[in-house]
């Protein structure tokens, strides 16, 4: 049993105890919506996932025991990758209050990128480059804009 079946199964497992608690909630007869309803679909959906994940993980063990034989060398971790990771995560969480969201999450955006999967010529920079526009300004209007969240302000550069 692999750590993405016991994740699974852990997450299923407290999905459904918690979409068992909300058949106890009271509904109110004038309103069609009862308390449970939006929980509901949320455990629902993350209890089908959680499925989803054991039958993919078990799917995919009984793959690789059948190739087991020919593969001699897996692939080793890369914690160098990791230690970069969160390096460029830490640097992105010091730099939020100084350069803003905006400025701050394009560069971290494009800087991760880059250190998970360095781009090789011009052609990949420009995606990379387009990856982290498009995504710092979809979550820029979605928070700030739609949702009315304040995203933090640069003291550096005012927005």
């Amino acid at each position: 049993m692999g750590r993405d079946t016991i994740t699974g199964l852990a997450v299923l497992a407290a999905s459904l105890v918690l979409f068992w608690a909300t058949l106890g909630l009271e509904r109110h007869p004038m309103v069609p919506v009862g308390p449970g309803f939006y929980p509901r679909i949320v455990l629902g959906i993350t209890a089908l996932m959680a499925l989803l994940l054991v039958v993919v993980d078990v799917l995919e063990r009984r793959k690789a025991v059948a190739k087991a034989g020919e593969a001699e060398g897996a692939a080793r971790p890369d914690y160098g990758l990791v230690l970069a990771a969160f390096a460029v995560f830490a640097a992105y969480v010091i730099a939020l209050p100084y350069l803003g969201f905006r400025i701050a999450t394009l560069a971290f955006l494009i800087v991760m990128q880059a250190v998970l999967e360095p781009p090789r010529g011009v052609r990949r920079w420009a995606i990379v480059l387009a990856v982290a526009l498009v995504a710092t300004a979809a979550s820029y209007y979605a928070f700030e804009r739609y949702l009315h969240v304040l995203l933090p302000r640069g003291l550096w550069t005012g927005f």
